[in-house]
Order: C-alpha cells, then sequence, then structure tokens
C-alpha cells in the first residue's frame, strides 16, 4: 500500500512537471509569434486529455529570443585578445580573427607549460581544439581527451574573444 502511494505521488509530480514544461513552451511561442498547442498527459492524478490553443499574444510588446543570424549582424571584424585563464599546469590565453561575423583564426599566445609533461599536452591539444572551433564557428566545442584543463581554459579565453567581438 505505500508502495503503491508513494509511486502515485512520483507519478503526479512527473505529470506536474510536464504540464508546466510545455506551458512554459507554449508561452515562449505565443510570444515569438506563433501559435502553439497545449497538450497534456492522462495520469492517476486525474490531468485530462486534449489539445488547446494557447491565448493570443497581447499587443503589448514582448521580448524575444535572439535568432541565429542575429550575432552575425552585430559581430565586427578584427582580431580579439581572451582572457588570461589561470591553471595549475600554467596560464592560457587565445586571440581569435573574425571577419564578417566569421571566426577565420584562433591562435593561442600562450598555453600550460608548468613542466614538460603540460607542454606536451598543450601542444597535442592545440590543433584539435583550433580545428572543432573553426569547425563549429563557436567556443561550444568538445574538451579534448587528456587534456581537460587546457581544453577548458583555451575554450573561457575564446568565449572571452569572441564575447568582444560580439559573436
Amino acid at each position: 500500500m505505500r508502495t503503491r502511494a508513494t509511486l502515485s505521488g512520483i507519478f503526479a509530480s512527473v505529470a506536474i512537471l510536464v504540464v508546466g514544461w510545455q506551458a512554459g513552451t507554449a508561452a515562449v511561442t505565443a510570444a515569438a509569434g506563433g501559435t502553439a498547442v497545449s497538450t497534456s498527459t492522462g495520469s492517476s492524478a486525474g490531468a485530462s486529455t486534449g489539445t488547446t490553443p494557447a491565448p493570443a499574444a497581447s499587443a503589448a510588446p514582448t521580448a524575444t529570443a535572439p535568432t541565429a543570424a542575429a550575432p552575425a549582424a552585430t559581430a565586427k571584424s578584427g582580431t580579439f585578445t581572451g582572457s588570461d585563464v589561470r591553471t595549475q599546469f600554467g596560464n592560457v590565453q587565445v586571440k581569435v580573427v573574425v571577419a564578417n561575423g566569421k571566426i577565420t583564426d584562433v591562435t593561442p599566445l600562450h598555453l600550460t607549460d608548468n613542466g614538460g609533461r603540460s607542454v606536451q599536452i598543450s601542444n597535442y591539444a592545440a590543433p584539435i581544439l583550433r580545428s572543432e572551433v573553426l569547425s563549429s564557428q563557436s567556443s561550444q566545442v568538445s574538451t579534448v581527451g587528456g587534456a581537460t584543463y587546457t581544453s577548458d581554459a583555451y575554450l573561457t579565453s575564446l568565449q572571452s574573444a569572441l564575447d568582444q567581438a560580439g559573436i
């Protein structure tokens, strides 16, 4: 009996979370000018099943999420130097070259250098990170295995430079 009550409580909580998430998604879609359809799933808590249109957006101005093309419109061209990021194996700093909102080059100004192994790791990771950044056109890339500290610092410095560039 206790197990059934516990499971009922868990299912009810999940149902509430799902309905709340769907309502939030519908509100964002409606604010962006689209139409939204909200669906509810049935549960032991007695939620109804069906679709209802989201309320129409009001005439009052609302904030909208930026589109993917927006950063390119405000991006600067030039060379931007990222922040100097400290790790336990040394500091990391990169510079990025941006042309018309596109990353054209990433150059490390300083990589971790606390010991020979640290230098090896940096020399291994830097070209991989550069290639990934140029391919993805962002700092949102995976870290290099075995070079986590260097990768994290490299990408943090890069993001600092991209923020300056408006990307």
